[in-house]
């Protein structure tokens, strides 16, 4: 990885006390981390001497640091993650699915509205979370455009950042994503990205129960990014043999076991 390269952190709901996951599938859960480990991820990123930024701060390329993105728009991004996030004076971009705002474990409107006031970035990650590649033209529209313009109306400014469902999409998404005024468009693909990374294709390295520290350090600095790509490329080959519905039952049935 060089030197002006920095790492997009992809994560989701945290897991808490006494409170229901959004949703049970082992496909699912198995992107859910602990508070505890989240904490602990923030403090390795403050003692590898780097700064956790949003997607905006992090594309100017100013000064060491990782991307914190979060998918969803579950609950705990406000109950859970921003407070770390505060106590560690990081920022982060909240990328959220607007037809799931105020349904049970995620946030309400008015938890949005106090999100965005804390500081932290809003992206969009859809309307109703499908595999956008799975989509007709006749309904990219809605999950893209129109989400934005929901999420905008919730919070009285501009949302720049799109990130895609699942990291399913295909060269129509980034078309209306880009025709809707989104200023970059991020992919579940685990690179780096640099001031020469096309914008719309920003790379994500996915986040999952049980990373090691010194896996998670390495993670940061891009060394391990090698291992994700060929384990993101053998799952995409299987995505294109037996399609997307196919693929996530396959899934379901190995992660249950």
């Amino acid at each position: 990885m060089s030197a002006a390269a920095t790492v997009f952190l992809m994560y989701h709901e945290l897991e808490l006390p006494n409170r229901r996951f959004c949703q049970s599938e082992p496909g699912y859960v198995r992107y859910v981390i602990s508070k505890q480990e989240f904490r602990e991820q923030m403090a390795a990123i403050r003692e590898a001497g780097l700064q956790g930024l949003s997607v905006t701060d992090a594309l100017k390329f100013a000064a060491p640091a990782v991307a914190i993105t979060v998918d969803d728009g579950c609950e705990t991004d406000l109950l859970a993650i921003a407070p770390i996030l505060k106590q560690f004076e990081f920022g982060g971009t909240f990328y959220v699915v607007a037809g799931f705002l105020d349904k049970p474990g995620y946030l309400s409107t008015a938890q949005l509205r106090e999100l965005s006031g804390l500081g932290f970035e809003i992206g969009c990650h859809s309307m109703t979370h499908p595999y956008l590649s799975d989509l007709d033209d006749a309904s990219l529209p809605r999950e893209i455009a129109d989400s934005k313009k929901v999420l905008e109306q919730v919070l009285g400014k501009s949302v720049e950042h799109f990130s895609c469902p699942g990291g399913r999409y295909d060269a129509r998404a980034i078309r209306v994503a880009k025709d809707a005024g989104y200023h970059t468009f991020g992919t579940s693909a685990p690179w780096a990205n640099s001031p020469s990374t096309d914008r719309f294709s920003l790379g994500r390295a996915a986040i999952t129960r049980g990373l090691s520290r010194s896996a998670f350090r390495n993670l940061c600095h891009g060394h391990d990014l090698w291992k994700l790509r060929l384990r993101v490329g053998m799952r995409d080959s299987a995505k294109r043999l037996l399609g997307n519905a196919a693929y996530d039952r396959m899934r379901a049935v190995i992660l249950g076991r």
